[in-house]
């Protein structure tokens, strides 16, 4: 292999939650979910090369307030990879991110997501999607999800995965995506969420749709904190050809989704002109 040539190169989408209840929190501290996931267009993209024998892992990333030591998720799934080998990976991989971190999209979870099932693909390791998902859930309970391909429902604390047959949801509309300047932290919303309140006059209500409800119940606390999401959400739900708005995850991303024949451009401006230039705005797809 010519050593300028990737070992592998392979997208990272991001992820929205149709609906994310929580159902309760556990004696391990963590939160009993009902969540469905589906991966959408807009992506992260990683590269990895070969290094000599002996010389480790290089991590590099274009975002550069994204921290790449250890405590990167690229660097964990690697490093848990490691571990479950016996042996160090002598790779230099990099990181091209798309994805803003901090709203609920998922783009650590999918950069390691996508890092396991490459290096797994490219070396020949050989393992199984069991032996990668017990690596995953470790580093994180979202990643799990990343390792399957379309609509998942997802339980215990979001590792438990049940994919989708492509028939049973066959739903692929354009998404608006829309995230204010700040970032929101998932471990506060989670815990907060157990004392929030809701906000007099904010529509928290379950929306039903053709795949069931559109509802967030860390819309409790995180827009306790940020009203202006509540407020965006509301803007949302209110324009021509939006069928419904959610926050995803833990946000700060809220989502419309887009009707057929519905231009978003528009609506693109409004939110420049009503939340300010910095409001970052993204048009995806859902993949099947």
């Amino acid at each position: 292999m010519n050593p300028d040539t990737p070992l592998f190169r392979r997208e990272a989408p991001a992820k929205v939650n149709l609906w994310l209840r929580i159902l309760g929190k556990r004696p391990d501290g963590f939160h009993e979910l009902d969540t469905r996931m589906v991966r959408i267009s807009l992506s992260d993209t990683l590269e990895a090369w070969r290094r000599p024998d002996g010389s480790g892992l290089q991590f590099s990333c274009d975002d550069p307030s994204l921290p790449v030591g250890e405590s990167n998720l690229v660097v964990k799934a690697v490093r848990g990879l490691e571990a479950e080998l016996g042996r160090t990976l002598d790779l230099s991989i990099h990181l091209h991110k798309r994805i803003p971190h901090g709203a609920g999209l998922g783009g650590g979870s999918s950069d390691a997501a996508s890092v396991l099932l490459g290096i797994n693909e490219s070396l020949e390791l050989g393992l199984s999607r069991s032996v990668l998902g017990r690596v995953a859930s470790a580093l994180g309970s979202d990643i799990p999800f990343f390792l399957w391909e379309g609509a998942c429902d997802c339980r215990g604390r979001g590792e438990i995965v049940e994919p989708l047959s492509p028939g049973a949801f066959p739903w692929r509309p354009r998404l608006l995506l829309v995230k204010p300047a700040f970032p929101v932290p998932t471990p506060w919303a989670y815990q907060q969420w157990q004392n929030s309140r809701e906000i007099p006059g904010v529509d928290y209500a379950a929306r039903p749709m053709p795949w069931g409800d559109l509802v967030n119940s860390l819309e409790r606390p995180v827009f306790a904190k940020h009203l202006v999401l509540a407020d965006l959400k509301q803007f949302l739900a209110g324009q021509p050809g939006v069928s419904g708005a959610l926050m995803s995850g833990s946000g700060s991303v809220v989502f419309a989704i887009l009707q057929e024949e519905a231009n978003p451009d528009p609506i693109r401006e409004k939110i420049a002109a009503e939340f300010g230039g910095s409001t970052w705005t993204s048009v995806a797809t859902v993949l099947p």
